[in-house]
């Protein structure tokens, strides 16, 4: 049976900071969901599992054969599917063997079987394309496809899957959930899809203080999560009270000393008491508060150990909370109107054709369709990043696009610069405690937005936008949920919920936009 063992594994990043320390973990032949924050190195675990990266310490052990689908597929010049699928050479031998033109030699190494093997991994994926389709012809979500079904002809043991939903429309996500529902090998998946995540049989979750392992699915390990916060909470409040009762207790025996030194001093004061016998008593009086001080000290130290402990045992545990301020968004007001518009990029090709739509108010609206359809599009129109060649389009101007490179954001300047550069009538206070509830606290503040992974930049790009005195009337989002982790995703959603102005939002995350009340979907179709 496939299976992977982590045995005091140590890894730390470039610039020294930690990921793993000592870190134990095996993973069985089921399929197992790895979850957790942003920056926690869950893409590098599955690395140092697949042999990308070398452990500092400790070892991974492997045994069966891998395969591993990136969170993105860059094609190289001229690269085509069956490059991909390390095949070309092997299509290429079955093509002289139906020409007649291959030797004996080839004939005997030729796979009868590979053609319909690889019409097989490409439909289970719904990729309708020729192995000979160059890469940079298909959109980033066919990519992810053709990379999915690659690595289903390698057969392997161990599927290693790094966000395979990321950037897929929603057929493409729902036949990666067909596969994984039908996987019977070992697989090891980190995502934040949680539709995806529910077809798991074990949820491993790794923080800042390791990895702990949850036998069943998403639900599951959310009821579980729930019984360990409260437990966590409750733990806090006990260390808190414990604290209280040693600040009672120091103060106490404080007051009683104080009250024997001053019983001491008025019996030296008579002068009754031999000079010896005063001097032993002052010595032992003496030794008795320092060894109450050392033992306060000692006390105080404990308490604040278990508490600081608790606390951050809480901090692991506790949802990203985000408050958003009102927008003032009134219900009658249009905020977008699209009226007969055509537009595209190539003369007499349009991608949208005809479409018309108002939005008014707080709705909520989802643009969806499948890849290729005028997403984008219609959101370079709606932002104004492209004319429309016939038709109107009118939006209202107090809006904010977070497209998914989180455009309006400096990558040259701190979280912080940024934050100030885009509401230069706030103060820094108010501006700390904005970035503060998107958990950018201190330092985390300062770090500059071109150094943040994707996760890090999203959540900074909302932090300047929904964290504003006054947010944007429109809010306009372009697959939001892609690098977001699940905590942060939850907070999101929680947020938006609170928001009171009008929603844009391309998205196949059918759990984000249930939870965040899309109201209305502009379906998009090819043209």
């Amino acid at each position: 049976m496939p299976a992977i063992t982590l045995s005091n594994l140590h890894y730390s990043t470039a610039d020294a900071h930690p990921l793993f320390t000592g870190l134990d973990l095996g993973f069985a032949a089921e399929r197992t969901g790895l979850v957790g924050r942003n920056g926690v190195g869950k893409t590098t675990l599955l690395r140092l599992i697949a042999g990308e990266l070398e452990p500092q310490a400790g070892s991974v052990s492997v045994s069966g054969t891998l395969a591993t689908l990136r969170q993105s597929v860059r094609p190289r010049p001229g690269e085509t599917i069956a490059d991909l699928f390390g095949v070309t050479g092997a299509l290429a031998l079955l093509a002289r063997a139906e020409a007649g033109t291959a030797t004996i030699d080839e004939l005997a190494e030729a796979d009868w079987t590979l053609e319909s093997r690889i019409e097989v991994a490409l439909g289970r994926v719904g990729l309708a394309a020729a192995p000979g389709t160059p890469l940079a012809g298909l959109s980033g979500g066919q990519r992810t496809r053709a990379a999915l079904a690659a690595a289903i002809l390698a057969e392997p043991d161990v599927l290693l899957l790094d966000e395979p939903t990321n950037n897929l429309d929603r057929d493409g996500r729902d036949a990666v959930r067909a596969l994984v529902r039908d996987w019977r090998g070992g697989m090891i998946v980190v995502s934040h899809d949680r539709e995806l995540l529910e077809e798991m049989d074990a949820i491993v979750e790794l923080t800042s203080l390791g990895a702990a392992r949850y036998g069943g699915n998403w639900s599951s390990y959310r009821a579980r999560k729930d019984a360990e916060l409260a437990q966590a909470e409750q733990a806090l409040a006990d260390a808190e009270r414990g604290k209280a009762q040693v600040a009672r207790e120091i103060r106490t025996a404080t007051e009683r000393q104080a009250r024997r030194d001053k019983g001491g001093r008025r019996k030296a004061a008579k002068g009754d008491l031999p000079r010896i016998l005063l001097g032993t008593l002052k010595g032992r009086a003496e030794e008795t508060v320092g060894a109450g001080a050392r033992l306060a000290e000692r006390k105080r130290g404990e308490a604040d150990a278990a508490l600081a402990a608790a606390r951050a045992k809480v901090e692991v545990l506790q949802p990203l909370m985000v408050g958003i301020a009102p927008s003032g968004l009134a219900a009658n007001r249009v905020v977008v109107d699209v009226e007969d518009v055509s537009a595209g990029y190539v003369p007499g090709a349009p991608v949208i054709e005809g479409l018309s739509f108002t939005i008014t108010g707080p709705e909520r609206v989802a643009v969806a369709g499948p890849n290729g359809s005028g997403k984008s599009t219609l959101l370079a129109l709606l932002t104004g990043r492209l004319a429309p060649w016939a038709g109107r389009v009118g939006v209202v101007a107090d809006h904010a696009l977070l497209d998914q490179t989180v455009s309006l954001l400096d990558p040259a300047l701190s979280i912080r610069d940024n934050f100030r550069r885009l509401h230069p009538e706030t103060g820094e206070n108010e501006c700390r405690a904005a970035l503060a509830r998107f958990r950018f606290r201190a330092d985390a503040a300062l770090q500059v937005v071109g150094t943040l992974s994707g996760g890090q930049m999203l959540r900074a790009g909302l932090a300047c936008t929904l964290g504003a005195p006054k947010p944007p009337l429109l809010l306009i989002l372009d697959e939001p949920t892609n690098h977001l982790d699940i905590d942060s995703l939850e907070a999101v959603e929680a947020g938006l919920r609170g928001y009171d102005g009008a929603l844009v939002v391309v998205s196949h995350d059918m759990a984000f936009l249930d939870a965040i009340g899309v109201g209305r979907w502009i379906e998009l179709a090819k043209t």
